[in-house]
């Protein structure tokens, strides 16, 4: 049993150091990608406060307002205050990557207007979400530590992290379909044409590949700990 666990603590943490390789690769190849795609410009010289506010107006929404915010791909829609917060260099910018992430994140101000559902289950995910998240880490260590006294701890921290995994997972059908309305009201308004379009869908393919790995991540992180509490049941 002994080496049982030794192999797989060697199997986890394998995974676990190739899934943060793959981490580091896509999001040093995003952060790539947008810093080329920031240096071409889009047409009418709209900047992506701009653009976020004709998507939101050519879908009829009125009571969403969009605000800058400081760092770097911090851009984020807020469902409860309903602002659009843009990264300054989004907000200001008058490019391809500027365009393409105020679109976006544009879409999920029109997601909650049309009440998609996949973005209503994650909203009222977040408050377990962020109870599960306080606790889970420390809820998991203590498992482990007191595995073969008391297992039902470990447990424990095994819903808590399933939970998050969850989380990770309905994730991703909100960030494609809000990628999937920004690229078709982009081409449909003519902010991007044929030069530009293919560009503004990779750049949003690529932010996507993120939440992916961040979830499969998360996956292969809650099978181990999965793996490890019948392990211990089975001694």
């Amino acid at each position: 049993m002994f080496n049982g666990m030794i192999m797989m603590d060697g199997t986890y943490w394998a995974i676990f150091i190739g899934f943060m390789v793959l981490s580091w690769i896509i999001s040093y190849r995003l952060k790539s990608k947008f810093r080329k795609y920031s240096k071409i410009p889009i047409a009418y010289g709209m900047t992506g406060k701009d653009v976020a506010e004709k998507m939101l107006h050519d879908n009829g929404i009125y009571d969403v307002t969009v605000h800058s915010v400081q760092g770097e791909l911090t851009d984020h829609y807020n469902p409860a205050n309903k602002t659009i917060n843009l990264s300054s260099e989004v907000y200001s910018g008058n490019s391809v990557s500027a365009a393409a992430v105020a679109a976006h994140e544009t879409g999920h101000a029109v997601q909650h207007a049309h009440a998609y559902s996949w973005l209503q289950m994650r909203s009222n995910l977040v408050p377990v979400v962020s109870f599960a998240s306080n606790w889970v880490q420390w809820i998991l260590l203590l498992g482990v530590i007191l595995l073969s006294r008391r297992p039902e701890i470990l447990f424990i921290g095994i819903i808590l992290f399933a939970i998050t995994t969850l989380f990770t997972f309905i994730t991703l059908p909100v960030e494609i379909n809000a990628s999937k309305r920004a690229l078709a009201w982009l081409a449909d308004s003519g902010i991007t044409v044929s030069g530009t379009h293919d560009k503004a869908e990779d750049a949003l393919r690529s932010a996507a590949y993120t939440y992916v790995v961040a979830a499969l991540g998360s996956l292969a992180t809650l099978i181990y700990y999965i793996m490890l509490f019948l392990g211990a049941r089975d001694r």
